[in-house]
């Protein structure tokens, strides 16, 4: 993994992972344009999160078994097809079949993030990986404000169509970067989809750093989620074109936290975790406090991303330690975890802010950062067997 090929990684899963999430503040461009309702429009961001979630259980494991050198290119030219699918959608309905499939296929970044830890050498691995998850983040964080600014000036189908060529591009990309891979294991597939969840089953420390990561994930989509109920309401009152560029002060989280995997390759990575939950916990009561000083609510931002997305590595990078052979499949389980917390936290941020807007999301905010120190705290003892190792 030389600097060159781990920055073509970053990129290419930060632009696999965008894809998600372009339809996201387009909502109502598209409404309109294909006659339906906003709350019907709201299926193509359900849909394609259901989506994914079937591709990363479903298609994700078979990097274990397969060359992927040929897998990452073929998925990312797969994902290209749907994506002009989208484009070119006349109806809405078929707009979200095919924005369905979009969600099925985009996942060569989740393909990305294990193989990056299978070529990196074990002194530099968390710096990799970190490096290739955080790229991931920033597509995210990034893909919402780059959606806008097209449709914006150029119609929504654009952006897709603009997708698609990216997409393109980094396939053929990687197919000349990567070496040639042999399979890590002979599995049927229908015993590569059912060993993950005997991994889960048999490794506690996997299901310890599960529990983490999915806690920190429904933090994080809470937080999120909330800022926007914020944002839009009184006294802010912000447009959805103001609210989205408040994710770009989220990078400054993300550049912070690809820190994060370089703790990891010192031996840091328990203490270290630990000391990101306090400092999830501090930001929430920060928050509390902000009231309508949008100086504080960027300070949090940024504290929030950081920790959050620091956890997201280190927990990352503490599961690939635990077998060389199954890293896909544990990139599985891991991912789909992240993706359940992610759900319950949304969903609680709606709940949260019908009973107490933002001072009730702060307050949870806290009380979810002292359980997650709770179960670091007596879960880090077998944690420590593996990271040692």
């Amino acid at each position: 993994m030389t600097p060159r090929l781990t920055f073509l990684f970053a990129v290419a899963g930060g632009a696999a992972v965008g894809n998600l999430y372009y339809a996201q503040p387009l909502l109502d461009f598209i409404a309109a344009d294909l006659h339906a309702s906003t709350a019907s429009a709201g299926l193509l961001v359900t849909l394609t999160q259901v989506g994914y979630a079937l591709g990363i259980l479903l298609i994700v494991p078979l990097g274990d078994v397969l060359n992927r050198r040929k897998l990452v290119p073929v998925m990312l030219l797969v994902s290209a097809v749907t994506l002009v699918l989208c484009a070119l959608a006349p109806t809405f309905g078929l707009l979200l079949g095919a924005i369905t499939l979009l969600g099925v296929t985009t996942v060569a970044g989740q393909l990305l993030t294990p193989l990056a830890g299978d070529l990196a050498d074990e002194a530099h691995r968390g710096h990799v990986v970190g490096t290739v998850v955080s790229g991931i983040l920033t597509g995210i964080l990034l893909s919402r404000t780059i959606s806008g600014l097209v449709a914006q000036f150029a119609g929504w189908r654009t952006i897709f169509v603009a997708a698609a060529a990216v997409a393109v591009l980094l396939a053929m990309l990687l197919y000349r970067a990567l070496p040639e891979l042999e399979p890590k294991t002979r599995l049927p597939y229908h015993r590569l989809i059912a060993s993950v969840f005997a991994v889960v089953r048999r490794e506690r420390v996997v299901r310890w750093t599960l529990v983490l990561s999915a806690t920190g994930f429904a933090t994080f989509t809470m937080f999120w989620t909330s800022l926007t109920f914020l944002l839009s309401a009184p006294p802010f009152e912000y447009p959805v074109s103001v609210i989205g560029l408040f994710g770009l002060a989220g990078l400054a989280g993300a550049v912070a936290a690809q820190r994060a995997g370089r703790l990891h390759d010192r031996g840091w990575s328990l203490p270290a975790t630990g000391l990101l939950w306090v400092l999830v916990l501090l930001s929430f009561g920060v928050a509390g406090l902000a009231g309508r000083s949008v100086a504080l609510i960027l300070v949090v931002v940024v504290l929030v991303d950081a920790g959050i997305q620091g956890l997201n590595i280190l927990n990352q990078t503490r599961m690939f330690a635990v077998s060389h052979e199954a890293r896909s499949r544990l990139n599985t389980a891991f991912v789909t975890g992240n993706f359940i917390g992610g759900a319950i936290g949304s969903a609680a941020a709606s709940v949260l802010w019908s009973v107490g807007e933002w001072r009730a999301v702060s307050l949870a905010g806290m009380a979810m950062s002292v359980v997650a120190l709770t179960i670091w705290a007596t879960g880090r003892r077998n944690a420590l067997v593996v990271t040692s190792t």
